[in-house]
Order: C-alpha cells, then structure tokens, then sequence
C-alpha cells in the first residue's frame, strides 16, 4: 500500500511539475520520494534552484513561508495546514521593535525557525550550523538572541567577545531532554557518542561528544569510525541514520523528542497535496517578503 502510494505520488509529481521538499525530521516514507531533503534553509535554496514552479513543503509552516520569501514566483503549499512550530510562533513582532526602541545599539538576531512577520523586524538571521559563524562576522558586541535561548546560550559560550542578550523562547522537544535522561541512555549504552543539537539545554550540550545541526549530526555519524551513537535529536533522525548506516547502531537520547507537529503529515496528505484536493497555498503580501528577505540577505552575506 505504502510503495503503491508513493508511485502514484512520483507519477503526479512528474506530470504537474512540482517539487517535494521533505524536512529531515519527517517520515521515512516521504523523505523516500522527496526531491530534496534537510534543514529548513538547505530546502529554501533548493526550492529556489529547483526548475519546477510549484513546491510542496513535507515540514511546518514557517519553512514554506521560507521557501515563499526565497522564491515568491513559485506556488509554495505546505502539506499539512495545521503543521505549525511552537518556537517560531512564541515572539511578537511587537516585543522586538520594543525592545529596539528601548535598546537601538543591539543587533537583533533571529534563529531562521521564525515566522515571516517576524523577520521583518530582525537584523539578520541565523541557522543553527551558521549561528556562531554569523555572530562572530557581526561588527556589533551588543546582540539579541531570539527565540531559542538554548541555541543562543550555545553560541554565547562559543563567541564569548560578544555581549548576547536571550530571549526565553526555544524547541519544546528539544528543551524537554534532561541529564537524567542522557545518563539513563549512556548507562545502557556507554560506548556510544553522544551527538546533539544545540537546542537542547546546555547541561546535556555540554556532556556531548559532538554537537550540531541535524545535518551536521547525520554527517558526523556517517564519517565516523565508531560504531554507536546516542542521538539527541528528533527522533526520525535515528531511524534514517539506521537505514544509511546498517553496520552502526543509533540509539535516541529519549522518546521525549518527537516532534507531533513534523509528525502530522503523512504520506496521505502528500498524496492529496499533489493530487490538488489539500494542502495550503502559502500567500505573503509583497511587503512582508520584501521586509523579511532583508535578514536573510544578511545571513547569506556574513555566513
């Protein structure tokens, strides 16, 4: 049924030309039959090469407005309408244009996992694998972190020249991991690495043997010569590493990091998307793309 599924969908695909952009953290059956797969910027400037007029985004909302704001002649669905993220929805626009007015001396700094009216009151913008980069090449110490503070502490450890102020915001998935946890999966399995995203809370970050984006992870475990990793990341990420690699092991951090939102597309609703009969067309104003595109310029600019 799945693999019957899945050739109907390739079929579609191919005849109204459309491109799939799958996020890593969805399931495997539709990273299958995605034309590109990654993080949320890697699928933007995918989109944006990608000859095809329209795209369909396997992932959640701010990553198709992404997508819309890199490339706003292309029809931009995402698959399922109610897939949003509790992180890039957690500030106001309003918050930071206070926070400008009561600080205008500090660049405002914004995890690229924001809404796109956010980004329109942001300086630049950042991905978790450019972040320390980004920061380092900005000429202002005075800097605001928003919304992930984990990420933000993070890059604050790295780039400690810099005077970085963080907002209380971040992944509720990510943030959910404890030490507890990292101690109760390393006692069952004390050999393996311990590979983690940034967003998680510094007291596990800082027991990790490597951390990075979920890109970096997946590189990391694949060049490796060590044969098991604990992963501290969403938890999909396990079991693509599992089918890549078949002669390590990978075990995750915690149940606790599962993304429901990534969770709520299916191979269904990639079906209906491509077929016409669901989905969302994303619609931003000219004004808003124009604003929100200037940050990420930026971030293309100084990482």
């Amino acid at each position: 049924m799945i693999k019957d599924l899945q050739e109907q969908i390739l079929q579609l695909k191919k005849e109204k030309d459309i491109c799939i952009l799958a996020h890593s953290y969805q399931a495997r059956e539709i990273v299958e039959i995605a034309d590109f797969t990654g993080d949320s910027f890697q699928l933007s400037v995918e989109a944006k090469k990608a000859q095809a007029n329209t795209v369909l985004m396997c992932g959640v909302r701010f990553m198709a407005e992404t997508v819309k704001i890199l490339s706003p002649q292309k029809k931009v669905i995402l698959a399922n309408p109610l897939a949003g993220c509790p992180k890039a929805e957690q500030i106001e626009p309003e918050m930071v244009e206070y926070f400008k007015m009561k600080s205008p001396d500090h660049t405002v700094v914004a995890y690229i996992n924001t809404t796109a009216e956010l980004k329109t009151v942001c300086d630049v913008c950042v991905t978790s694998s450019s972040a320390v980069k980004i920061v380092k090449n900005l000429p202002n110490d005075n800097i605001i972190f928003l919304p992930d503070c984990n990420l933000g502490d993070y890059v604050s450890r790295q780039v400690p020249e810099k005077n970085i102020k963080l907002m209380q915001g971040g992944c509720p998935v990510h943030a959910a991991v404890n030490l507890t946890d990292l101690e109760k999966i390393k006692t069952l399995h004390p050999e393996a690495l311990v590979l983690v995203h940034p967003e998680c809370v510094p007291k596990v970050v800082e027991q990790a043997d490597f951390v990075g984006s979920t890109s970096a992870i997946m590189d990391y475990a694949k060049k490796s010569d060590a044969k098991e990793f604990i992963i501290g990341t969403e938890i999909s990420i396990v079991e693509h590493l599992q089918y890549t690699c078949r002669d390590k092991r990978f075990y995750p951090l915690s149940k606790k990091i599962l993304c429901p939102n990534m969770k709520l597309t299916t191979l269904v609703d990639v079906y209906d998307a491509v077929e016409g009969s669901a989905g969302e067309v994303i619609e931003l104003d000219e004004n808003t793309i124009k604003k929100a595109r200037i940050c990420i310029d930026e971030m293309i600019r100084l990482g």
